[in-house]
């Protein structure tokens, strides 16, 4: 593991027990059937389907997407995160399966995969250009990937968050290492989500939406939950041969 991907992990062991106990709230909360509306909008057609969950953390999208009858992996790079995982799971008594894996290279099959979903990842991943072709030859044709993020090293500093919000308790070292590991991206990303368009685009996707207003209908309150940067959704699909 490279010393940029180190630090992040060793970030967000220090953040895993916190994060898993507000994930499991966001289960619970009508959040979830938000996150669920956005992602419907995009999936293929049935259930029992092949999904990735790329950069689970502590399994929120992997908890979701199983529940709806499907077959969902989730990776991520935190060895705390997938631990947390994995005790969720089982406290929650929903079968899933969690690996420690570099979400840049994925150690799996050529069309392993139905759908690909992530969220609030990819503005984290130094060689994304790379990560995207690496994601494509995971999905089989027709098969599409879901992004949720944001454009988080371009944003202003957060203000305003309620007084629940679940970013007020983040000791202030890890608020200020946030803040470096975002300083080390931003000379690596282009404006986004227009910068992602054209990366995936050369990467061999096709009908490829951007939606800039998912940020509005998920983030309805300000609550501990609410994000302060508005999130997009990109769908880009494999095209059949």
């Amino acid at each position: 593991m490279d010393a940029f991907k180190e630090r992040v992990t060793n970030y967000w062991t220090k953040r895993a027990e916190d994060f898993a106990a507000l994930r499991i709230r966001e289960l619970r909360s009508p959040l979830r059937s938000y996150w669920w509306a956005e992602m419907a909008k995009h999936f293929p057609m049935g259930r029992n389907l092949r999904i990735l969950d790329l950069g689970t953390g502590t399994g929120f999208f992997t908890f979701l997407l199983t529940e709806k009858g499907n077959r969902v992996t989730g990776i991520d790079l935190t060895e705390k995160m997938i631990s947390e995982a994995k005790e969720t799971a089982e406290y929650l008594g929903i079968p899933a399966e969690f690996y420690v894996m570099d979400a840049e290279h994925p150690d799996f099959e050529d069309e392993s995969f139905d759908v690909l979903v992530t969220r609030n990842l990819t503005w984290v991943l130094p060689n994304l250009a790379e990560t995207y072709r690496s994601w494509y030859r995971l999905l089989v044709p027709g098969g599409v990937l879901i992004n949720f993020d944001a454009d988080y090293c371009h944003a202003a500093p957060q203000k305003d968050l309620p007084e629940n919000h679940a970013h007020k308790n983040i000791p202030q070292e890890l608020n200020e290492e946030n803040d470096a590991i975002t300083h080390v991206m931003k000379d690596k990303q282009g404006i986004r989500p227009e910068w992602d368009f054209g990366l995936l685009k050369d990467a061999g996707f096709e009908r490829i939406t951007i939606d800039t207003g998912v940020w509005r209908r998920i983030y309805r309150e300000k609550n501990e939950f609410y994000n302060p940067v508005p999130i997009f959704c990109i769908a880009a699909y494999k095209p059949y041969v």
